[in-house]
């Protein structure tokens, strides 16, 4: 049975949800919705990690995920997992890492269930961003990338 918690944060309101024990999707939230049961354990620690991420204290989250999708999507969302905090890889970077297309890259980070623990936004277009999927899209993964220093704030994209 899964369970969620929502959670404010500078990006807005992101619930989190898990099932039998894992993180299988962050949405981003109007508000905080209507109550909740206080989090479990898991959902706590997804909770203070996120804070922790968007405070500039983290640059690891260690939560178990089990992401629902395709083998391909799967495998691409495990590649950015590997991407280190503050560095970028392009759409065709990681299409080489995963055995696809950019293209098919692209898809993969826009279907990506749960963004910001599953760096996404860590992976750009050559000559700039790209997409971003979540709430506030391209000025919500420049944010990402200017926190994580991997974009200075001053450029423009």
């Amino acid at each position: 049975m899964a369970s969620s918690a929502t959670f404010g944060t500078p990006l807005g309101w992101l619930r989190v949800i898990e099932a039998e024990g894992r993180i299988v999707r962050l949405q981003w939230r109007d508000g905080a919705g209507s109550a909740e049961a206080p989090p479990g354990p898991l959902l706590a620690e997804a909770g203070r990690q996120l804070a922790a991420y968007l405070n500039g204290g983290l640059t690891d989250f260690d939560l178990p995920l089990a992401p629902a999708g395709s083998d391909f999507q799967r495998s691409v969302w495990r590649e950015m997992t590997r991407i280190p905090y503050g560095e970028v890889l392009t759409y065709g970077e990681m299409a080489a890492r995963s055995g696809g297309v950019a293209r098919a890259v692209g898809g993969a980070c826009g279907a990506n269930p749960i963004p910001v623990i599953i760096p996404c936004h860590r992976v750009v277009a050559g000559a700039g961003l790209g997409g971003y999927s979540g709430r506030g899209g391209l000025e919500t993964k420049r944010r990402l990338l200017v926190l994580e220093g991997a974009l200075a704030p001053e450029l423009p994209f």
